[in-house]
């Protein structure tokens, strides 16, 4: 008989090293740089679409030495100043009026069905349209520059306000009522907090939109800020002034609504935790 050789296992390969999936920065870093790319390529092969052309629009070279420039001016610091400034006055008589009339108006249905229309009528009315008001109503051109950042940022935290107080849970508010829980400690301990999130996403908007505002803001009297800065750019045909002006706006317009919406997180550990 013959030998029955043991059965042997196949051998075993060793498992493929997995590389680890590219980091969150790596991904947003190389965005960045697409981007920079389709604008470079465009630029150089002078681009027309028929309705869309980048025959002179200013090169990504062109936009880096005119910030370069900007920011070895000692007037960067005057500039950033101003608009920090107006920004943070606006936006922070919006945020305080906004969260207050959506508390209300959101709760209360006297208080909607007086406040809501009015604010409904205004509410479309571009922030370019108010200059000439706020201009009669404000004695100084600061005044009414703040005035043109607060319309811009009130409506978007005023509207998500209404939507968060609408939508907290009605068993959470009858429980709370169950165990003794009236008035302004209701407010305060229920409703509020179940509204925080879209409190705070209105916040962040509110905040964009001011930003969104700063230009038509400083159009009006403005001698400093970042939006007088793009105008000004624009009337003495630099071009490539006005997208460093464009550049900056948009990155502080980016942080501070990140650092609204990490505020946020950071006060409501109930929705997940600090991040």
């Amino acid at each position: 008989m013959s030998a029955v050789l043991p059965a042997t296992a196949p051998p075993r390969r060793s498992p493929a090293r997995r590389r680890p999936p590219p980091s969150r920065l790596t991904l947003q870093g190389l965005s960045l740089l697409a981007c920079l790319l389709l604008w470079q390529l465009a630029c150089a092969y002078r681009l027309h679409l028929g309705f869309l052309s980048f025959a002179n629009t200013p090169r990504p070279a062109e936009v880096l030495q005119a910030a370069w420039l900007l920011a070895q001016s000692p007037k960067l610091g005057a500039h950033l100043a101003s608009s920090l400034l107006r920004v943070g006055a606006g936006f922070g008589i919006a945020a305080l009026l906004g969260v207050a009339l959506g508390l209300l108006i959101g709760r209360l249905p006297l208080a909607k069905l007086l406040l809501l229309p009015p604010l409904e009528v205004l509410r479309p009315i571009p922030a370019v349209a108010w200059i000439p008001l706020s201009i009669l109503m404000f004695p100084s051109s600061e005044g009414s520059m703040i005035f043109i950042t607060f319309v811009g940022a009130l409506f978007p935290i005023v509207l998500s306000t209404i939507h968060g107080v609408q939508h907290v849970d009605a068993r959470l508010i009858a429980s709370a009522r169950g165990l003794g829980t009236r008035g302004w400690r209701l407010f305060t301990e229920v409703i509020a907090p179940g509204a925080a999130p879209s409190i705070v996403t209105g916040l962040a908007i509110g905040m964009g939109t001011c930003w969104f505002c700063l230009v038509t803001a400083e159009m009006i009297a403005g001698q400093y800020g970042i939006g007088y800065y793009t105008w000004e750019s624009y009337t003495l045909q630099a071009y490539p002034n006005i997208v460093v002006g464009m550049l900056v706006i948009g990155a502080l317009g980016m942080g501070s609504s990140a650092l609204i919406t990490w505020l946020g997180a950071w006060l409501m550990p109930w929705q997940g935790g600090r991040r």
